[in-house]
């Protein structure tokens, strides 16, 4: 994986990354299969906490977020601030 897509929060694009692990040739109920696995206590959201798990086991040997990292990017896929992302932010 280009590890340029991952770089700051601020330039995060999750078509982009999508692009990147294949999701974005999948359907919509591959992408929905694919948000659940992250949604660990399926709550229809992803919140902070299992982003910052997601993230950090994406890749092996990969090093954890420090909060703030998981804060931003938390935010850049939370277009409705409301702090955590749901299904509907994934397309």
């Amino acid at each position: 994986m280009d590890t340029a897509v991952l770089v700051t929060a601020d330039s995060f694009s999750h078509k982009a990354f999508f692009a990147k692990v294949g999701l974005a040739a999948k359907s919509s109920d591959d992408v929905k299969k694919a948000f659940g696995i992250i949604d660990q206590d399926n709550s229809g959201f992803i919140e902070e906490d299992e982003l910052k798990l997601f993230l950090q086991n994406f890749k092996a040997g990969a090093r954890a977020l420090t909060d703030k990292e998981t804060k931003a990017f938390l935010s850049a896929g939370d277009s409705d601030g409301d702090g955590k992302i749901g299904v509907k932010h994934f397309f």
